[in-house]
């Protein structure tokens, strides 16, 4: 589960749910072709993959169900080398630190990034990508994680809780996951830093439209709706071994309720996923 399901659940984001009910819970997933389309001759029932469910067809559908009808051109092969609960715990998380790193402000190897919300789903994507792609890394968190975002690659890993945006910095490349204080944060950045958040809310987006006078400066958000080449790339990282999942809970379908409110109540490392039993 991601926090855009918790979000559109708690009407935060109406515009983006356009408030048409009812709306699946679930935007990734993970498992096997049950069948396929006349027309699809690229999969074969047993095959594994993983996929996103189109954004609007979250309108009749989600990924938390026993079945889940996508087009052909949504999924793409699993990673063979984790399990599927792994997997869809990747999925959006995976690719929205991708996205954001890669595709949104260019990350370069040797730059200073910080990672914000870093012990999240994809906080965690991001402190392993970032290193991945030759970055210093610190991230910020709760202490208690200190030791798991160090093993995933964090250079330096600094206690929120005790640590105040004017007290770091300044960075060349910020990653929020939270969407709170981002005028705060974004003064952090170097003279050519750039600033993305994936945390949004109504005061997230007003600050990211008030952040355009600064240009290349201002902080920058995008839509997740990954592509297959985006899903194949990401299928990738986890095989060369730049990326592993980190899974903080699993809950049966009947129980994911107890997932909402579990992720809501925040302090956990990594994903919440629902698994629906074969």
């Amino acid at each position: 589960m991601n926090g855009h399901d918790v979000l559109v659940r708690a009407g935060e984001l109406k515009i983006v749910s356009g408030r048409r009910f009812p709306i699946g819970v679930g935007l990734d997933f993970a498992g096997v072709v049950a069948a396929t389309g006349a027309d699809v001759k690229d999969y074969r029932v047993g095959e594994r993959v993983w996929g996103m469910v189109h954004p609007r067809q979250r309108h009749t559908t989600g990924g938390a169900a026993e079945y889940v009808v996508v087009p052909a051109d949504r999924i793409v092969p699993a990673p063979a080398s984790i399990s599927p609960v792994d997997a869809a715990s990747l999925v959006v998380a995976g690719a929205t630190a991708l996205i954001a790193l890669r595709d949104t402000v260019h990350v370069v190897s040797g730059e200073r990034v910080l990672v914000r919300g870093a012990a999240g789903g994809v906080g965690t994507a991001a402190v392993q990508l970032a290193h991945a792609l030759g970055c210093h890394v610190t991230a910020l968190a709760r202490d208690r994680h200190a030791q798991v975002l160090t093993d995933l690659g964090a250079d330096e890993v600094l206690d929120y809780g005790s640590t105040t945006s004017d007290q770091i910095g300044p960075f060349d490349v910020i990653v929020d996951t939270v969407g709170s204080e981002l005028k705060c944060y974004r003064r952090r950045l170097t003279k050519g830093g750039r600033m993305v958040t994936v945390g949004l809310s109504a005061g997230a987006l007003a600050a990211i439209a008030a952040s355009s006078v600064y240009g290349a400066r201002r902080i920058r958000t995008f839509s997740a709706n990954p592509e297959t080449a985006m899903l194949r790339d990401l299928a990738d990282h986890v095989t060369s071994g730049a990326l592993r999942p980190v899974v903080d809970s699993v809950y049966s379908l009947a129980d994911i309720a107890a997932a909402h409110q579990s992720f809501e109540r925040g302090g956990g490392v990594g994903k919440h996923v629902v698994e629906v039993s074969a």
